[in-house]
């Protein structure tokens, strides 16, 4: 595709749930189809060489859905990162895998998978695929609040010096620049407590297409409307 190529995408993953209702599906087949859909839309990035990809895979208001829901995501994401520290493609095309989030809200087997996942891709860096869970940015704010003041409480950063580059610094997202693109499925047109700090100067993408029936297409036609938009950050 020709045109400026955004560096980073993060995508709000919405609407398993009423693409299962809508197919006769149960709730956990379609929360399987959105991770197979996931698994595509790591290709597409890879294939217009777009370096950085953060989903937003389970969020800390999700923790109060039925428990049933919840005990199948938390075995679904066991088992895919176990998955993804043995996948070939991951190894082959050096991609950093990282969960960002709250990890104290998580199960003790979640954690070892992921554990397993970021030891087994801690040293690649042509790619990063950042997976979102137990995840809420007004409480990863909160805690970088807490940290600075920490950091001054102790003496060891000054007021004065605290800026948008230190705060950042303070963020899960530290080793990664802002998104570029942010795209939402499902037809709703919010962000729901996603990355509210680094979205400052990302360009907003909905469509109403279901996460699991997102196509190429769409993903293409989302990357063009990005090319299209004049960046402004702000001025």
């Amino acid at each position: 595709m020709e045109g400026e190529m955004p560096h980073h995408i993060a995508v709000i993953m919405d609407g398993n749930r009423r693409f299962a209702k809508e197919f006769g599906l149960t709730t956990a087949e379609g929360h399987m189809k959105g991770k197979d859909k996931l698994e595509e839309v790591l290709d597409w990035c890879m294939e217009l060489d777009i370096k950085v990809l953060t989903v937003y895979a389970f969020s800390t208001e999700n923790l109060h859905r039925e428990p049933d829901e919840v005990e199948s995501l938390m075995q679904m994401f066991e088992e895919n990162f176990y998955r993804l520290g043995d996948d070939e493609r991951v190894h082959k095309y050096g991609i950093k895998v990282s969960a960002l989030g709250q990890r104290d809200l998580l199960p003790e087997r979640v954690l070892k998978a992921i554990d397993y996942a970021e030891g087994k891709t801690r040293d690649y860096s042509n790619y990063y695929y950042n997976i979102a869970l137990a995840y809420g940015s007004r409480q990863e704010i909160i805690q970088a609040i807490k940290q600075i003041a920490q950091k001054v409480k102790e003496g060891a950063l000054e007021v004065e010096d605290i800026d948008e580059r230190t705060f950042s610094n303070f963020l899960y997202t530290a080793d990664f620049p802002d998104p570029d693109l942010i795209l939402r499925t499902s037809g709703e047109e919010r962000i729901s407590n996603f990355l509210l700090w680094q979205l400052a100067y990302a360009e907003l993408y909905f469509t109403d297409v279901y996460w699991p029936g997102f196509r190429k297409i769409d993903f293409l036609r989302a990357v063009r409307s990005f090319q299209f938009r004049q960046r402004r950050f702000g001025t």
